[in-house]
């Protein structure tokens, strides 16, 4: 059983807008989404979701429009726009060369300095 992980400072939105990347999710579908392709390392709390979502929404990487759930309630349900499928280009961009770069580092021997 692997321990879940605490969430690094600055990656919520990048993987709000990732999981919205494969279709749309309400809400709470979004935290599924991240907790089953994280295979159950990472969960996000609601407390944080729903602002990010308010921001996301607010700086227009993300939109919104009211449906149905799969239980038949009503739910908002969150899309990538144009502006936000080059957000998380961008995003992630710079989350794997920062990755590389400290991935580099924590690999260094003392032999190598």
């Amino acid at each position: 059983m692997q321990k879940q992980l605490d969430l690094l400072p600055g990656t919520l939105d990048m993987l709000i807008l990732k999981a919205v990347s494969l279709g749309p999710l309400h809400g709470y579908g979004i935290l599924l989404r991240i907790q089953q392709v994280s295979k159950e390392r990472l969960e996000i709390q609601q407390g944080s979701l729903y602002p990010a979502l308010y921001r996301l929404e607010h700086q227009g990487w993300i939109t919104s429009e009211w449906g149905a759930s799969e239980n038949n309630r009503k739910a908002k349900y969150y899309r990538l726009t144009a502006a936000g499928k080059r957000k998380l280009l961008t995003e992630t961009e710079d989350w794997n060369r920062m990755a590389n770069v400290i991935a580099a580092i924590l690999g260094t021997r003392p032999e190598e300095v």
